[in-house]
């Protein structure tokens, strides 16, 4: 019942559905201590997936073993899942409204300007030296070219951690020292921060989709997906543009930006937007698969992982793989985000919307989720001085 309630309240993205636990397990039930919840915290910024799914699936594991981990992680997915498979069972069966439409026109600069703020921090972030800087570049330019994500994932981090590797022992044979460092996981995986419902269901617009893909490709395609999914929910919709938008052609960029749209008004973990791309490509079924299939790798990294990946973090080689996959993670971001601008951003209205955003975002501290709902209601407003 916990996790059941935290998965239905966290509002304000991972940070926020984080401290929440921490309140919870940590401070009013003692379940661990403040110091085993900062060694999973450690955990969950090594591994692929949500951070706060993991977190949640770590605690439950932590207190009841197998049980506890299927119950804790289950528990924190359900309610985003549920709502998410609502809003989109709403968005095939009530079709295009004039005004959702409108609302949509305006939520969507709103939301590029959301991403582009996230990338703009976390690359501050990732990007600490020349070479991330040049890896970087070298991800956005191969991503811009169709290259597949996975690819460039796995390829950055195999590059960056032979180049570090390389450059240290020229420091070594020059100076005749060793420089070895552990480092941080750079990329905390983010999350738009979500925030009203009633947002949520006015989104329910579009032209849907009458394409019907097998359950078995769908969940193929997210399990992948989630099995390598570094950077959280923004690499997600990476994956999403290019897979399915473009090599499979089963979604539209129209499609992609209502599904990033919607995930911002839900609580929980941002990658139940595979639930509601599930519904449109294979109704209820579909949204049931895609949503175990992204999640599914997250239970399976906690359970077998845990013991060895702090070691393995403390190895130069696995430090400098993981600071490139995540700055190729950073670029696959700023990709989507140049993609699909170019969908949303049609005419000086919506360019208008989308600088205003930037502009409050980062004047502000403020729930993304106010700018996005503010971005549709500049939206209906353009369309009533027509």
């Amino acid at each position: 019942m916990l996790f059941l309630k935290l998965g239905a309240i966290s509002f304000g993205g991972p940070a926020a559905a984080i401290a929440l636990m921490e309140d919870e397990v940590v401070r009013k039930r003692q379940w661990v201590t403040r110091q085993q919840f900062l060694d999973m915290l450690g955990l969950t910024n090594l591994i692929p997936g949500p951070n706060s799914t993991e977190m949640a699936i770590n605690v439950g594991f932590a207190r009841a073993g197998w049980a506890g981990l299927t119950v804790a992680g289950a528990s924190f997915i359900a309610p985003a899942a549920l709502i998410t498979a609502a809003v989109a069972w709403a968005y095939v069966h009530f079709g295009t409204l004039p005004l959702a439409e409108s609302l949509l026109a305006g939520v969507k600069p709103a939301v590029i300007a959301v991403i582009a703020i996230a990338v703009w921090r976390l690359g501050k972030i990732a990007v600490h030296d020349v070479w991330l800087g040049v890896l970087a570049a070298l991800a956005l330019a191969a991503f811009l070219a169709k290259l597949s994500p996975l690819l460039i994932l796995f390829g950055g981090g195999l590059i960056g951690m032979v180049a570090k590797q390389v450059h240290k022992l020229r420091d070594k044979t020059s100076s005749g020292t060793t420089k070895l460092s552990a480092g941080l996981l750079l990329l905390k995986k983010s999350s738009l921060l979500p925030g009203l419902l009633t947002g949520a269901m006015a989104a329910v617009a579009g032209t849907p989709v009458t394409k019907r893909v097998p359950l078995a490709r769908l969940g193929w395609f997210f399990l992948k997906v989630g099995a390598v999914l570094y950077g959280g929910g923004y690499v997600l919709f990476a994956f999403v543009e290019q897979g399915l938008v473009r090599d499979h052609h089963w979604l539209t960029q129209q499609q992609v930006l209502d599904a990033i749209a919607i995930g911002q008004f839900t609580p929980g973990p941002v990658l139940s937007t595979a639930t509601f791309i599930g519904y449109l490509l294979g109704g209820a079924w579909g949204a049931v698969v895609a949503t175990v299939a992204i999640f599914l790798p997250s239970f399976f990294y906690v359970a077998a992982l845990g013991p060895i990946l702090p070691r393995l973090r403390r190895s130069a080689w696995m430090a400098a793989f993981l600071d490139s996959v995540n700055v190729c993670a950073v670029a696959l971001m700023a990709g989507v985000t140049v993609r699909l601008a170019g969908d949303a951003l049609r005419g000086w209205p919506m360019w208008a919307i989308a600088v205003a955003a930037l502009a409050v975002l980062s004047r502000w501290k403020i729930n993304p989720a106010w700018v996005v709902l503010g971005g549709g209601l500049a939206g209906l407003a353009l369309a009533a001085m027509r």
